[in-house]
């Protein structure tokens, strides 16, 4: 699998490191774009080289779709029970 930016193609290294709205900084590809911290799910994630925002899922190729609302509706179920 390839990860890379859908606008530039900038290959994050695997030194990179995005910071979440709960201060926690990593590298979010680690996880899918869920925060291991707060747990929070990022859909969109913005290149560290360009500057733009694309949908998280959208910088994964070679791989298989992601049904982001599936994930996000089991996340919700899981912490209600």
């Amino acid at each position: 699998m390839e990860i890379y930016c859908p606008k530039c193609e900038w290959e994050p290294p695997a030194g990179a490191r995005w910071s979440c709205s709960c201060g926690h900084s990593w590298n979010t590809f680690d996880t899918q774009g869920q925060c291991p911290e707060c747990g929070k799910v990022w859909r969109e994630t913005q290149c560290l080289d360009c500057k733009k925002w694309s949908p998280h899922h959208d910088w994964y190729h070679d791989y298989p779709p992601i049904d982001l609302e599936e994930i996000t509706e089991e996340q919700t179920v899981e912490e209600g029970a």
